[in-house]
């Protein structure tokens, strides 16, 4: 099997963390030899955090050159358009809809960029975008985003919905699985 390429993008608190090791625990489970690497910014400030999930018959290193993702899955509008150089020519950006300010938009000393998802399409990516915040809130819990998210992307998958909410249920603590597999489902339905 040719190796596979996920990037998983954010910013510090969005959850991509857990979102990167519940795939990778799935993919694990499904036979694969998996790799991921976690690359943070300024995290726990609200900067930029990306972990590279790649995997196949055999993966030799973690990283992702640009050019090469199969799927960049986006927490936030601003990090597609920063990571979009990654992705492939026939692949697909996933990406919430939702946009969080940087320090110099908060600052004063930049301004958010505006109409990005359009930009984004514009620039030939394959965009599946969602408003996963909405979703998440409509689920219970505006934190279970990253489970939203994780929802819309098993269709690039092949997992069963039972193989997903096992690995939510070994991820999370057990007090969570309601609203999160509801958030799941409401992703996945989307």
């Amino acid at each position: 099997m040719e190796t596979k390429n996920i990037m998983i993008v954010g910013v510090g608190g969005q959850g991509t963390l857990l979102a990167s090791k519940l795939l990778g625990r799935l993919l694990l489970k499904k036979g694969y030899d998996v790799k991921v690497s976690e690359v943070h910014g300024m995290s726990q400030r609200g900067g930029s955090v990306v972990t590279y999930v790649r995997y196949g018959e055999h993966v030799y290193s973690p990283v992702i050159d640009k050019g090469e993702a199969d799927l960049i899955l986006s927490f936030e509008l601003l990090e597609a358009a920063r990571w979009l150089e990654y992705l492939r020519p026939d692949g697909v950006l996933l990406t919430n809809l939702q946009q969080t300010d940087p320090m110099p938009v908060i600052t004063g000393a930049a301004e958010y960029p505006e109409a990005l998802d359009e930009k984004l399409s514009a620039a030939g990516a394959k965009l599946d975008a969602i408003d996963a915040l909405r979703l998440a809130e409509q689920a219970g819990s505006a934190r279970s985003v990253n489970v939203v998210l994780l929802g819309r992307s098993a269709r690039y998958f092949d997992f069963t919905e039972e193989e997903w909410t096992e690995a939510l249920h070994e991820s999370l603590p057990e007090k969570l699985w309601k609203i999160n597999e509801e958030a799941f489902r409401l992703g996945q339905n989307a």
